[in-house]
C-alpha cells in the first residue's frame, strides 16, 4: 500500500515540474516562475521531471547550477527511498 502511494507520488510530483518547467520557458513577456519554486518542486521529489523539462524544452541548461541542485535532490530521494525500504 505505501508502495503504490510513494510511487504516484514520485510520478505526480516529476508530472508536475516537468509541465511547470514547459510553462516557465513558453511564457513571454509575463510574469515567469522562480526559480526557487522550481528547486522547491526539485526539493519534494520532481528532479527527474525537472531533469527531462530540461532537455526536453530547452530550458534552464546553461545554468550549471541547476544540473547540481536537481542531482542533488536526487540522489538525497534515492538515498532515502534507499534507507526506508531495505
Amino acid at each position: 500500500m505505501i508502495y503504490n502511494i510513494l510511487l504516484l507520488y514520485y510520478i505526480a510530483i516529476n508530472v508536475v515540474l516537468f509541465v511547470v518547467m514547459g510553462i516557465d520557458k513558453y511564457k513571454r513577456h509575463l510574469w515567469r516562475i522562480p526559480e526557487s519554486a522550481l528547486f522547491s518542486l526539485s526539493f519534494l521529489g520532481g528532479s527527474i521531471g525537472g531533469f527531462f523539462g530540461m532537455f526536453c524544452f530547452k530550458h534552464k541548461i546553461r545554468k550549471y547550477y541547476f544540473y547540481i541542485i536537481y542531482f542533488l535532490f536526487l540522489i538525497i530521494h534515492i538515498y532515502l527511498l534507499y534507507r526506508m525500504f531495505f
